[in-house]
């Protein structure tokens, strides 16, 4: 299996490849609390975020349709920018003319990640099973989390509790807190390696038997900030239809998992217990590099910070025995030493390859409403690879429907 990384380097633009004049955008340094040199299997000297701002010829401020032309120039020449999400796992783009959420849909779209079709609109990743409420502002763009600003919502990967995840994670900073709010930024790829070395028998167990990952859907909102079923699974349900039909068009939805037998529900009296068995280990394509995929630390950490706070996730070893709290623990303060705390300036964009990055969300200071981040998602090319052979271990794209 590979151990290295390859890394690539932004090269010299060809002003005279585009017609409308080109922008750089140069590397920068942030506080050490911010921004830190990353551990095997990384390149020695890789940062993350690897923080990028634009800078033109004159020094005069850019507008945004030269940021997203730069932007596209700058995929198309082999996809220079998603090359360096592969390598660092999450980009910071500071000092971009984005002020609103239709702007921040301009330039996360301008990327080019493949988006499919789906009653004549385009869909760029869809939350089968959503567990939290995201309203859409703009095309693909909604609320990163509006859960209450007290609660702490600690490292993950962006949906492991079900088994359609998007690989591009984008998060625009358009109102930010003074005090608090920060998004933790870690790898998993460091995770897995410092784990690997730390608790080798969880990693060992952790491999063989997956995880069963149980969500509890329910017709009303478990707690500020979830969705309802209807929202997870309902968006074909129409205005009188009856119990049997509802139920019918939920669960051909909960089919596109694609998951057959490794994806079960069964209907409570007021929603729907899912049960996945799912890989928490995977790998990077094209490094085949281990990646924990995961919410475990999260799960342990939120509880132990949030109290009675419900949560509509519960994850077992794959066989069904619970796993032990030394090891989410250990999870937890491995993530600690690794992670970094992303300091908001408004305007801010933060890029995350969901597949080696993961984000959460610190708890702030004073009122709700000064903290608003917008989230753009997207699918990758290829879906994570597996780390073993067996069926339940394989990653597949959801079906359409």
């Amino acid at each position: 299996m590979a151990t290295t990384l390859k890394q690539t380097t932004i090269q010299p633009f060809d002003t005279g490849r585009i017609t409308s004049p080109l922008l750089s955008f140069e590397q920068f340094d942030l506080p050490a609390s911010n921004q830190r040199i990353l551990g095997p299997p990384h390149p020695e000297g890789t940062v993350t975020p690897l923080a990028l701002r634009p800078s033109t010829v004159d020094d005069a401020e850019p507008d945004l349709d030269t940021v997203i032309e730069t932007v596209k120039y700058l995929q198309a020449q082999g996809d220079i920018l998603t090359k360096k999400l592969a390598v660092h796992g999450t980009l910071l783009f500071r000092g971009l003319p984005i002020h609103d959420a239709n702007e921040f849909s301009r330039f996360a779209h301008a990327f080019g990640y493949k988006p499919r079709m789906y009653r004549l609109s385009f869909i760029f990743h869809e939350i089968i099973g959503i567990v939290v409420d995201r309203p859409l502002l703009a095309p693909n763009v909604a609320p990163a989390n509006e859960s209450p600003k007290e609660v702490l919502i600690y490292n993950h990967n962006e949906s492991p509790q079900v088994p359609h995840a998007p690989e591009y994670i984008f998060f625009y900073g358009h109102s930010v807190a003074k005090k608090g709010g920060e998004t933790p930024i870690s790898s998993s790829l460091e995770l897995f390696h410092r784990a690997q070395q730390e608790i080798p028998e969880f990693i060992e167990e952790l491999s063989k038997k997956g995880i069963l990952s149980r969500v509890t859907y329910k017709v009303d909102k478990q707690y500020a900030g979830g969705s309802t079923l209807k929202q997870a699974f309902g968006k074909e349900i129409q205005d009188g239809d009856d119990e049997a039909t509802k139920r019918a068009k939920i669960e051909a939805q909960i089919a596109r998992y694609g998951r057959g037998k490794y994806t079960t529900w069964e209907w409570t009296d007021d929603g729907v217990v899912l049960t996945h068995k799912l890989p928490a280990i995977r790998t990077q394509p094209g490094t085949d590099l281990p990646t924990l995929f995961t919410g475990l630390a999260a799960y342990w950490k939120n509880a132990q910070v949030n109290g009675a706070r419900s949560n509509p996730t519960q994850q077992l070893f794959g066989d069904g025995t619970p796993i032990p709290e030394e090891y989410l623990a250990r999870l937890a303060k491995i993530t600690d030493e690794i992670r970094v705390l992303h300091k908001w300036q408004r305007g801010d964009v933060l890029v995350y390859d969901n597949i080696i990055a993961q984000h959460g969300r610190q708890p702030w200071e004073g009122e709700q409403s000064d903290r608003v981040i917008m989230a753009s998602l997207f699918d990758g090319e290829q879906v994570p690879g597996a780390y073993i052979s067996e069926d339940w271990a394989q990653v597949v794209q959801a079906l359409d429907g």
